[in-house]
């Protein structure tokens, strides 16, 4: 397993000082599943390289349960690619030799280490079962230039084809503190596997080394998920937590912020749960205490709701009894704990009729429902919504018409489900919500939801109404 880090910034061998390492020694350690060691193979005025070198003892990682946690039994555990393959043991080796690095640290060089220098890294074979694109899409939104060489599975044998490990160089101007938390944090992301136990510890680690560049990177859902082993109750708190990190930037700002979290649709963590995942963050960031999931179907919004201590009163309304019974055993509702079952309440209502019981809010979510109502009643559940219930914060998401060309599976022209009377274009959507907005006093900001394709945008998209705060007149003088 093998790390370098590469400077041609002259003196080029002051990477010995902002890596706390002298380039004239080997620096080892010992680790929990093998020994460690820095050196520089080359250390010139013009350019220097520190390597990080990692031998895993194989027999370590089965004694010590670091091993693959696949279904491979004992043989598995002793033949797989863990001691060759740039993994969370590199992380884990990342942070034992250059923590003060990371942390951008030098008592002899501080003003270097604030400053950004040509950095050149290379990682071999790092695991990317995605594939190239996924490697791209995890580094150039953070300014790297990405040179990556994919592997055979074996070179004896070139007819077996090639394997899911990469030969990765990375190129880029930056603080080398920055670039050592964005390792530290992507090759497991990458290798979408950790060697330890996943609790809420990793959160912590995930937002000290990310806190910097996560809340704006575009795959942000995507890397919180698989960095916390698709543990789905610790991605929401990250994401949340993430979301109120950022504050509450203007529309122009979160324009390329995603949720990314699929290739395509169907994966693991499927489109519709990073959307939930991304509502339950917005409604966080709006402080929301009392919600109301219009639409809301069989409860899986309600479900992580009521999860969240944050929100004190949920309420689902749906059009159909039978969804709201199905809600119910879902949920069980009958064997919930009182306290959690005195916050929710299941309603039997319609969009279209302007109804008290939704009124007065601190938010409503509105989720893949527009998109199911004609026209006409569109404009009624407007005037229901914005005029009459008006909550303080409304988040609405929709498909977007114009992905659509990139799911093999729908014909051109053809909509996503066939209860569906139109589906938006990003355009025509930021449209209707702008007029809404407009008309009821709200301000709108836009958020792709999912994969992002540079020309024809996210699978889903989400607009966030704000309530704008009345104008008082009051002690006006008319001076």
């Amino acid at each position: 397993m093998l790390l370098t880090i590469s400077t041609t910034h002259q003196p080029a061998t002051d990477l010995g000082f902002l890596l706390h390492k002298n380039p004239e020694r080997t620096h080892a350690a010992e680790l929990a599943f093998g020994n460690a060691y820095v050196f520089y193979p080359e250390a010139a005025t013009d350019r220097c390289t520190a390597a990080l070198l990692i031998d895993v003892d194989p027999v370590k990682l089965v004694r010590g349960r670091h091993g693959p946690s696949g279904e491979g039994g004992l043989f598995d555990s002793y033949v797989n690619d863990r001691p060759y393959a740039a993994s969370s043991f590199l992380s884990s080796a990342i942070l034992e030799f250059f923590s003060t690095a990371m942390g951008g640290r030098s008592k002899e060089r501080q003003a270097l280490a604030d400053a950004a220098i040509p950095v050149e890294v290379r990682i071999a074979a790092l695991p990317c079962r995605p594939g190239e694109e996924f490697l791209l899409r995890m580094f150039e939104p953070l300014g790297y230039e990405v040179e990556a060489t994919r592997l055979p599975l074996d070179e004896r044998f070139p007819d077996w084809g090639e394997g899911r490990h990469f030969d990765l160089t990375l190129r880029a101007t930056k603080r080398l503190a920055e670039v050592l938390n964005h390792l530290y944090v992507l090759i497991p992301v990458l290798d979408n596997e950790k060697h330890y136990w996943i609790d809420k510890q990793e959160i912590e680690k995930l937002l000290n080394r990310g806190k910097d560049w996560l809340p704006a990177h575009p795959a942000k859902m995507e890397i919180a998920d698989r960095y916390l082993r698709h543990q789905k109750h610790l991605t929401r708190e990250a994401l949340a937590r993430l979301t109120e990190a950022e504050g509450d930037p203007d529309p122009d700002e979160r324009e390329g912020e995603n949720a990314g979290l699929e290739e395509a649709v169907e994966r693991p963590i499927s489109l519709h749960e990073q959307r939930l995942n991304t509502v339950v963050a917005a409604l966080r960031a709006g402080g929301a205490k009392r919600v109301v999931d219009l639409g809301c179907g069989e409860g899986k919004l309600l479900d992580l709701l009521l999860k969240d201590k944050q929100f004190q009163e949920v309420v689902g309304m749906d059009v159909s009894y039978a969804t709201l019974e199905k809600a119910h055993r879902r949920l069980k509702v009958d064997r919930m704990p009182p306290m959690v079952a005195a916050r929710l309440k299941l309603i039997h209502g319609s969009l279209v009729y302007r109804d008290k019981r939704i009124e007065g809010f601190d938010a409503a979510a509105v989720v893949e429902v527009i998109e199911h109502l004609d026209p006409p009643r569109l404009a009624v559940f407007e005037r229901v919504l914005f005029e009459h219930a008006r909550p303080g914060t409304v988040v609405v998401t929709t498909p977007n018409r114009e992905y659509n060309a990139l799911f093999e599976s729908l014909h051109a022209g053809e909509f996503r489900h066939r209860d569906h009377r139109f589906e938006w274009t990003r355009s025509e959507f930021e449209d209707w919500a702008s007029r809404v907005a407009t008309q009821h006093g709200y301000s709108v900001s836009f958020l792709p939801i999912g994969p992002v394709d540079d020309a024809l945008g996210a699978p889903s998209q989400m607009a966030i109404f704000a309530l704008e705060p009345a104008i008082s007149l009051e002690g006006d003088t008319g001076r």
